[in-house]
């Protein structure tokens, strides 16, 4: 029998693809120490998304996470991380000095390898990570990133693969094992039968050959069965409830379909039954996005990868957009076509889902999403095709930027908003601890960073009210009977409902009922109905989002087209501009506070 190999991905790309990556590491970690006492020993313990939200969301430190894994897990157990090459935990590229920092940063929290990979599949963003890597200490998975394409669209190909290892293998990168990810789930098995046969080819016996994927479009297992046969020694594997659909097939069904066959996982199929009872209580008051737990058809027509899917609807959710979910995934084609078919998985997946959604929300090519005009600009570093010329020319034009073929890290280093020199300034200013994890923070999280270690961080992790659910319960029954008790103020009243009356504690009144709620015509500003002559002009958001940066204070002078605030949504930032030249009468928000679309922002008197 031969003996393969797999990684645990549960409790980080089960994590991102399911939920977010917004979890509790309290509710996790109990089932790592029982996982490890079931046998398994190889575990993907932070990076991705994981990282960064652990601040966004959880209010967590996600070093501190990382010691607590390697606590539990034991000194001995194989603890992964994910770093998307020169952008490591971010969506925007970083400096050699925080890509080097990032490495020392891993090795020092307990993590024993980096799976490194870039997303354009440029290798010259893998050079100078992969180096750090190593030279920090830390085992280095160097990758190829697959994925399918629609019909009539040509570029992942086997020969394309082949021709980013050899680039790989003649670059001089240091490596101990090569990865080939599909974060889609896309490719078909017979591509990834040829691509795992070529790659063993060129590495030799010896060279350890791992090949990661998603269930969303259906064909995981079968793609897995292809990389056995053809030569690989490892596969990522999952367990319920974040397995299957958007995650990464189930160990136990991975066990199953390789019954009968010689190939063996070497596991003991009832103490991970009960390793599985143990997540899925621990995860039961997490609320479960529809959308993770199915299989998509038609994902290989627009490739969304499962670690992005379900990270996007929860920010859909969260503005209250999940309506326009069919429309922006149907958009997405568009954007890879024209983008210069990237990979599609962070933070290249992220650039095309941020396209098509303002493609869909203010027409299309209207409004070029940062991100991926940087991208076809050149500024993450070579697309694997060429970008659509046009969509180059509207994204220099909006993002006033040339297109440029210098090297990312170059212009990084040079970039004096990045680094380590910007974030120690950030630290400063906030009167924060100057130490090498605050520092990373700051380089990586920016604001949301900086609120974070000044205690001002936020939750967004959704889990189940059960209150409430009990709450809209009584509220249906209520509805079907016509009767309920109301509580005003700690007073209880009988109400039963017939027609257009109401009988409350006995006594009967008639009543009426309209949708919506009667506006009350205000005044702008105070002064405006103080006989002055002076005019105030109102800033309402036009977005749901989040108020990153207020760079205006009440009282100073600000002129037609200035910047005002910053407001996050769907992970882009979007200044609001002053209408009118005058004075900043008043800020109506405050930095980290969500606002609703239609919101009052600030007052400008002109």
């Amino acid at each position: 029998m031969k003996k393969v190999d797999f990684m645990m991905t549960a409790f980080r790309d089960g994590f991102q693809s399911v939920f977010g990556a917004r979890v509790f590491s309290q509710d996790f970690l109990p089932v790592v120490e029982e996982a490890a006492a079931a046998g398994i020993t190889h575990f993907e313990a932070g990076g991705g998304a994981l990282f960064q939200a652990a601040y966004f969301y959880s209010n967590e430190d996600a070093f501190q996470v990382m010691d607590n894994f390697r606590k539990i897990a034991g000194p001995s157990a194989n603890l992964q991380t994910l770093a998307r090459g020169i952008n490591v935990v971010g969506l925007d590229s970083q400096p050699r000095d925080i890509i080097k920092l990032h490495a020392q940063l891993m090795h020092k929290h307990g993590i024993s390898t980096i799976r490194n990979f870039d997303a354009l599949n440029d290798v010259n963003n893998l050079i100078y990570s992969g180096r750090c890597i190593v030279e920090a200490g830390l085992k280095h998975e160097v990758t190829v990133t697959m994925m399918e394409l629609p019909p009539g669209c040509a570029g992942h190909t086997v020969e394309f693969y082949e021709g980013v290892l050899r680039k790989i293998l003649d670059s001089g990168i240091p490596y101990d094992s090569v990865c080939f990810k599909d974060a889609s789930g896309t490719s078909t098995p017979r591509k990834v039968h040829e691509t795992i046969k070529m790659a063993r080819r060129l590495l030799g016996k010896d060279i350890r050959i791992v090949f990661h994927s998603h269930e969303t479009a259906g064909c995981s297992v079968l793609a897995y069965m292809s990389a056995l046969e053809a030569g690989a020694d490892q596969l990522d594997l999952s367990m319920v409830p974040m397995s299957g659909g958007t995650c990464q097939p189930d160990l136990l069904t991975m066990w199953h379909a390789l019954r009968g066959t010689e190939y063996d996982l070497d596991i003991d199929p009832k103490k991970i039954m009960k390793v599985e009872e143990s997540l899925k209580n621990a995860m039961k008051d997490y609320f479960m996005p529809p959308e993770a737990t199915k299989v998509n058809p038609l994902i290989p027509f627009f490739p969304m990868p499962g670690g992005a899917l379900t990270a996007n609807t929860q920010m859909l959710r969260d503005n209250n957009l999940m309506d326009k979910y069919p429309e922006i995934i149907a958009a997405m084609g568009e954007a890879v076509a024209k983008g210069g078919f990237g990979t599609s998985v962070t933070p290249v997946s992220q650039f095309y889902f941020q396209q098509a959604f303002n493609n869909v929300m203010f027409g299309p090519w209207k409004k070029i999403a940062e991100g991926y005009g940087k991208m076809v600009l050149g500024y993450f570093g070579h697309t694997p095709a060429e970008p659509d010329p046009e969509v180059v020319k509207i994204a220099a034009e909006q993002l006033k930027l040339e297109l440029t073929r210098e090297n990312p890290l170059d212009l990084n280093d040079a970039n004096p908003a990045k680094g380590r020199k910007a974030a120690v300034a950030m630290l400063e200013a906030n009167q924060l601890p100057i130490t090498d994890e605050n520092i990373f923070i700051a380089a990586s999280c920016s604001d949301k960073g900086i609120r974070f270690l000044k205690g001002e961080g936020t939750i967004g992790v959704r889990k189940i009210d059960k209150k409430a659910e009990a709450e809209k319960a009584a509220r249906q029954d209520a509805a079907a009977t016509g009767e309920m008790t109301v509580s005003v103020n700690g007073k209880s009243f009988g109400v039963k409902l017939s027609g257009n009356t109401a009988e409350i504690n006995g006594r009967k009144y008639e009543f009426g009922v309209t949708s919506g709620i009667a506006q009350v015509e205000k005044q702008v500003a105070e002064a405006a109905s103080s006989g002055s002559t002076e005019q105030f002009k109102e800033i309402h958001s036009t977005l749901l989002g989040a108020v990153v940066r207020i760079l205006v204070k009440p009282g100073s002078p600000v002129k037609e087209g200035e910047s005002i605030l910053v407001l996050e949504a769907m992970k882009m930032e979007t200044m609001v501009t002053a209408p009118v030249s005058g004075v900043l009468a008043s800020c109506q928000v405050k930095e980290g506070e969500q606002v609703q679309a239609g919101a009052l922002l600030a007052v400008i008197k002109h």
